[in-house]
């Protein structure tokens, strides 16, 4: 009994600490710091509308929009629940049928030339929000066509939505689809 007794103060103490004191804090410092990446990043629309997050990607189809990086996550495309890749190997004949299709949809547009692999693979995640700057300025000519805007207009937003590596730090420039979708819908209006 005599050690039975700081063992379960202890046990209080730190599960009082870890569970409830300390996520306390942490939350608290971001809301009062970050409080747009706290509260998940969100995209409203010109009318104050939820439309997603910078954080995940979301399926676009139509020809007037940019195509994102596929999804594989099971059931519902982007679904942050079931974040995760095929862990299909390079060899894998359904990940080879998969890119073959990828491709063959792609081709169906008229794209022509070296298709960017982010275009045909999904992320490890599956939830990939972004596109490399080759991918995005290979739909241009697609999407200035169904929306009957000028390529130079369209290749325009793809640079300004370029971003650069984060913190600073020199990384692979990438373009937000979303956010260069809502600009696109912003000048087609």
């Amino acid at each position: 009994m005599k050690e039975l007794k700081p063992a379960i103060l202890m046990c209080l103490f730190f599960t009082l600490l870890c569970g409830g004191l300390y996520p306390a804090l942490v939350t608290g410092i971001g809301q009062a710091l970050f409080p747009r990446q706290a509260n998940g990043s969100l995209i409203f629309d010109q009318g104050g509308r939820l439309v997603g997050s910078t954080l995940i990607g979301q399926p676009f189809t139509a020809p007037r929009y940019f195509w994102p990086r596929p999804s594989a996550t099971a059931g519902f495309p982007y679904n942050p629940m079931a974040s995760g890749g095929s862990n299909l190997g390079p060899t894998n004949p359904a990940l080879l049928a998969t890119v073959t299709e990828r491709v063959g949809a792609l081709r169906a547009t008229g794209i022509t030339g070296p298709i960017p692999a982010d275009l045909v693979l999904a992320s490890a995640s599956g939830l990939d929000p972004h596109l490399s700057p080759a991918a995005a300025r290979l739909q241009i000519p697609r999407i200035a066509k169904a929306r009957g805007i000028s390529e130079e207009t369209v290749a325009g937003l793809v640079t300004s939505h370029t971003e650069a590596g984060q913190f600073g730090v020199p990384g692979a420039p990438r373009v937000n689809v979303l956010a260069v979708n809502l600009a696109l819908d912003g000048i087609s209006r």
